[in-house]
């Protein structure tokens, strides 16, 4: 199919301006990439739907260097406690672990979240949002995207990447399934600006008569759900008399509740048949759909982002092979799966409206907590599926992968020191890009000079990591190496991740997953064997796309909202 000879050209096409295609943005942005959001809204949601961020996502908007704006939208270390029809604890949720450098579970508000989102890309004059423009057409050749606009006026590109939500027109275009099903169960939202209760945790209640969620998020915003019954008609439920009335059981003045808003919902579990269809690709929603129970719906759509940003980013720029993408959907849909079926099971948990089954529920939920392994296996939500990769973007040492490998998990982020700094999280000494890390060892020895000039091309860090009484230390007949950095293990936590296994040297992805380990005297081999797998072009230290630009692409400022009432 001819290009149209006025198309405006581009590296990446984004479709939807929520927090995924915001996210994959400012990754796209930090590494030169020329991108286009198209938002058919003529700006942000102002009203919150997600109200959990994980640790995962915190370590992802660090990444992208915005954690500092998010942060004071948040709740951290927030507690979640499920409870019975007689609002008694049944089980609570307080992890304690803070592996990735983060607590495991925030409160926050989401419109004002997305907006540092936003405000982020300002950062990148090559990269622009498009508030009321809608997609009407897409169509892949060998050579890139051909983007049709409602208004008639095209857009070439590279890839596209759709993350325009469960009703996503990019999942219309590539013509994949969206398997699963949808909950009969309605669900009535209620967020209350001036929190009328003001504690800072969270409630679901798996009360038989009428299940509920009472969460805190941030800036005195507080979320009340609740199930609506079959003879409950739409209307019924929308009525200001009934909001009213669910709210009384837990508020003392409900006529005086600040309701920002409340609509019906229902929980879907569905997952697209492929994440991938040449050079058009989904993310968040547009790929998956989960019911809310575990709050992952937003950190699930983060984390296609962090996966799938890194790896169009080295295509694009030429430091690897298309082939690399194929990854994104080998990785991301095994635990997109885990999550749906994990909020899926909790859904049913709480959800029973019959009470001989909530009684017995109760009975083995309360038994099984007797025992301190399984009291301690939900406090600190050891049940959530972590990703963990068998094949992808990643070398494992054996085939199939030994049970204990660390190989395709995320790396710790202790706080460490370096000779310059002290108390620093580690990945704000990785930066962005690709990581070697060993213990006890230089990396330039270690990699040999051609595997550190292929690392040093593709803008590796290397790091020497030491216990930190030995920071300082020095050979006596040592030269500095420049392109080394020495960090001290401040905390004791890296050795002890070093002495439960055997490997010592680590390769680190963009996205800190471990794509591959060894012993010191393997590094070479395996780094060329990695090498490979990831696609990754010789001697690349960047790239133009197909298509060159004649000018970057301009930042277009987001209109003002029209705030269907306060948010913080």
């Amino acid at each position: 199919m001819p290009v149209p000879a006025a198309a405006e050209t581009c590296d990446v096409v984004i479709v939807g301006a929520g927090p995924v295609g915001l996210t994959l943005a400012n990754i796209l942005g930090a590494q030169g990439v020329r991108t286009v959001i198209l938002e058919e809204r003529d700006a942000l949601i102002d009203y919150p739907r997600g109200v959990g961020l994980d640790d995962e996502s915190m370590r992802a908007f660090q990444s992208i260097g915005l954690i500092d704006a998010v942060l004071p939208h948040t709740v951290p270390n927030q507690i979640l406690r499920f409870t019975d029809s007689n609002r008694k604890l049944l089980v609570e949720m307080a992890p304690p672990d803070a592996r990735f450098g983060w607590p495991k579970r925030n409160g926050f508000v989401q419109p004002l979240v997305d907006a540092e989102l936003c405000r982020g890309l300002d950062r990148f004059d090559q990269v622009g949002v498009r508030w009321g423009t809608r997609m009407s057409a897409a169509t892949q050749d060998a050579d890139g995207v051909t983007v049709t606009l409602e208004d008639g006026s095209v857009l070439r590109a590279a890839y596209l990447v759709g993350c325009d939500g469960g009703r996503s027109t990019t999942r219309h275009l590539m013509d994949v399934s969206f398997e699963g099903t949808t909950s009969a169960t309605r669900w009535l939202v209620i967020d209350i600006a001036n929190d009328p209760l003001g504690h800072p945790n969270s409630e679901v209640g798996a009360d038989p008569d009428r299940p509920y969620a009472s969460i805190s998020i941030a800036h005195g915003i507080r979320r009340f759900e609740f199930m609506i019954h079959a003879d409950e008609t739409d209307e019924q439920a929308s009525d200001p008399a009934f909001v009213a009335e669910l709210l009384s059981t837990f508020v003392p003045y409900p006529d005086r509740a600040d309701i920002i808003r409340h609509r019906l919902y229902t929980h879907h579990s569905r997952i697209a048949g492929s994440f991938r269809t040449g050079r058009l690709l989904l993310a968040g929603d547009a790929a998956h759909l989960m019911p809310v129970w575990q709050g992952q719906g937003y950190n699930s759509g983060i984390r296609d982002a962090f996966n799938l940003g890194w790896k169009l980013a080295a295509v694009v720029n030429g430091r690897a092979g298309d082939r690399l993408l194929d990854s994104y959907d080998v990785e991301r849909r095994k635990h997109a799966r885990a999550m749906i079926d994990l909020s899926t099971m909790v859904g049913r948990v709480i959800s029973p409206t019959n009470r001989t089954v909530a009684r017995l529920r109760d009975g083995l939920i309360r038994a099984a907590a007797i025992l301190p392994a399984l009291r301690r296996y939900v406090l600190e939500m050891r049940f959530k599926p972590m990703p963990r990769y068998d094949q992808g973007a990643v070398v494992h040492n054996s085939n199939p992968p030994a049970p204990d490998s660390a190989v395709g998990t995320l790396f710790i982020q202790p706080t460490v020191d370096t000779r310059t700094a002290t108390g620093v999280r580690l990945d704000d000494i990785l930066g962005s890009g690709f990581a070697v890390l060993c213990w006890n060892n230089n990396p330039r020895s270690i990699l040999g000079p051609q595997e550190f000039a292929r690392w040093n091309a593709a803008g590796a860090v290397f790091i020497e990591l030491r216990p930190n009484t030995q920071l300082r230390w020095n050979a006596d007949d040592a030269v500095t190496d420049d392109d080394v950095i020495i960090v001290g293990d401040r905390t004791g936590a890296v050795k002890a991740f070093f002495d439960s296994r055997a490997e010592s040297v680590l390769f680190l992805r963009p996205d800190r997953c471990i794509a591959a380990a060894c012993i010191a005297q393997l590094a070479p081999e395996l780094s060329a064997r990695l090498a490979n797998t990831l696609a990754l072009v010789d001697g690349a230290e960047g790239g133009d796309s197909n298509a060159a630009p004649t000018r970057p692409v301009r930042h277009v400022a987001q209109p003002a909202a029209e705030p269907a009432g306060p948010v913080g």
